[in-house]
């Protein structure tokens, strides 16, 4: 089996371990609204975190194997496998739409898979290393801060939230990758910053697609991760690390266009769960007993003032009928 081949089938196993954790993830993050990022007493959440470990160490075999620019498309994948893990476990059956989006992106990718060369790939230097780590984690934390000013509406934070998952895993690739063209016994010294960095970023794209999750289901997240990540990616590697496709202009023309067909088909996915998904209507309020026109603009008094309340109302109507009989001729006193 050549390095290619072996890279595809490494993606692809990950990609169904990364559905996986994301299924898993997305049931603890509607059972635990109040821990957003780290629901640590949730045992499916270690689950969660195993099967991720397990997707990131396929997937970092099939970095050091095949092209940045093809395993990480291959990621989006995820999604795709979503949806048959979705309908066997959790009996959550996906449309005829969601199904035309999968279509789509399976065959965006694999014009993608078509078109990748195998080219030799050139490592990042060290002051190109120091420049893309402070860029992915500055853009990591204004997606932060992003997400919290956006705390009141729900979808828009979990976008954010999931935006910066996917640049905090796609750039986790991105130094896994340079570390495995450059790696050797005699130079693992000089590799523990760039291992660092991918431990900071992996740990924060799995705590922030952990909180995306809250409040938004499980599409609208995972596909703008599966489309950032490999974005991002796919970026650095045809920029960085010299990676191209194949036929020259042509080439890069057609997975341009490979690559928006996928991205359709994501879009598509998003659109169908989202569509499915019913608004959350918030229960009326038990309607509250007034004892007076003056205590009706007072609603959810205490038992004690209403008493006191409808009293004094008492009072004024007993001596204003006083007064009325001592004012009326008509009355004998």
């Amino acid at each position: 089996m050549s390095a290619l081949a072996l890279s595809v089938l490494l993606s692809l196993v990950s990609a169904v371990a990364y559905a996986a954790g994301a299924l898993l993830q997305e049931q603890v993050a509607a059972a635990s609204a109040d821990h957003a990022y780290a629901p640590v007493r949730r045992p499916r959440w270690w689950i969660a975190v195993a099967l991720n470990g397990i997707g990131a160490l396929l997937h970092v075999t099939a970095l050091a194997c095949g092209p940045l620019s093809l395993v990480q498309p291959l990621g989006a994948l995820t999604i795709v496998f979503a949806l048959p893990l979705a309908a066997l476990f959790l009996r959550r059956p996906a449309g005829a739409t969601a199904w035309r989006g999968a279509v789509m992106a399976t065959v965006g990718l694999a014009g993608l898979l078509a078109l990748t060369g195998a080219a030799d790939s050139a490592a990042l230097r060290g002051a190109d290393r120091i420049v893309v780590a402070l860029t992915a984690f500055a853009v990591v934390a204004a997606l932060m801060v992003c997400a919290r000013a956006a705390h009141r509406h729900p979808v828009v934070r979990a976008a954010l939230l999931a935006s910066g998952a996917g640049v905090a895993f796609g750039m986790a690739s991105v130094f896994t990758k340079s570390v495995a063209l450059d790696w050797s016994s005699a130079a693992l010294l000089g590799q523990l910053p760039s291992l660092a960095v991918i431990a900071v970023l992996a740990t924060c794209g799995l705590l922030l697609s952990q909180a995306s999750y809250r409040g938004a289901g499980l599409a609208a997240p995972l596909a703008v991760v599966t489309v950032v990540n490999p974005v991002v990616a796919a970026v650095v590697g045809l920029t960085l690390f010299g990676e191209s496709f194949r036929y020259g202009t042509t080439g890069t023309l057609l997975a341009l266009g490979c690559g928006v067909v996928a991205a359709g088909g994501l879009i598509l996915l998003t659109t169908e769960r989202i569509g499915r998904t019913e608004p959350v209507r918030a229960e009326p309020r038990p309607a509250v007993p007034v004892e007076g026109p003056h205590l009706s603009a007072l609603p959810r008094q205490s038992p004690v003032v209403r008493r006191h309340l409808g009293a004094t109302r008492a009072g004024e109507e007993s001596g204003r009928a006083r007064r009325g009989a001592a004012d009326n001729p008509f009355v004998s006193r």
